[in-house]
């Protein structure tokens, strides 16, 4: 497995340089990204071109997002330093090694247990490990921790999980892409113990987020 070498730290610079130059910024989110070494969380035979901004194949058929699309959601949550966040799809680890960098509790489930396997070895190498990691379904969420201050889906829901939002705290945000094929990324801000306040920010393309185990 390659090390994290100037080579390697020279070009996250310029692909943090380029996120900002495309609208980025949230400081903490560009700092946190500057720390993750993402040419770990991908195939070596994607090591050369692993910053950037595209997205490339992983484990079990799944991808890992364009750094842009990490860094827009993740900003979209306005992380705060020990906050109690739920990540829905573990996928590849990087996401949560950048919430985990940004000095968040992470709580994180996923589907894949090839997946589940990859990333909790990645994530304990480079000592960003999540709060609590598990397998799971993450249309289910995680409620014996619940309430969560922010929730992550990092996978195309084909429709809002409706237990997603009673695990997120008055005042909390749930950021989640929604569709079938084509997906648009929303924001859910819950006012009360029932209104939210729901914010749309165009199109995006995810792998979908799989069938609940409970249907």
């Amino acid at each position: 497995m390659p090390i994290d070498e100037f080579k390697h730290k020279g070009k996250r610079k310029q692909l943090i340089e380029t996120l900002h130059k495309k609208g980025i910024e949230d400081e903490n989110v560009l700092l946190a990204m500057n720390m993750i070494p993402r040419h770990l969380f991908i195939d070596s035979a994607f090591e050369e071109f692993a910053y950037r901004d595209e997205a490339f194949p992983i484990a079990a058929g799944q991808t890992i997002s364009h750094p842009y699309t990490v860094a827009f959601q993740t900003s979209l949550l306005h992380v705060n330093k020990g906050e109690k966040i739920l990540e829905i799809g573990t996928g590849s680890g990087y996401q949560t090694a950048v919430l985990v960098a940004m000095g968040a509790d992470v709580y994180t489930i996923e589907r894949q247990k090839e997946l589940f396997d990859f990333s909790r070895i990645i994530l304990n190498k480079i000592k960003f490990k999540p709060k609590y990691q598990t397998f799971g379904d993450g249309y289910k969420g995680l409620p014996a921790f619940a309430p969560f201050d922010k929730i992550i889906v990092t996978a195309g829901a084909p429709e809002l999980p409706q237990e997603l939002l009673k695990q997120l705290r008055i005042g909390g945000i749930l950021v989640i892409p929604i569709g079938k094929v084509n997906q648009k990324m929303y924001t859910y801000l819950r006012l009360n113990e029932n209104d939210f306040e729901v914010l749309e920010f165009g199109d995006y393309q995810f792998v979908p987020m799989l069938e609940s185990t409970n249907k």
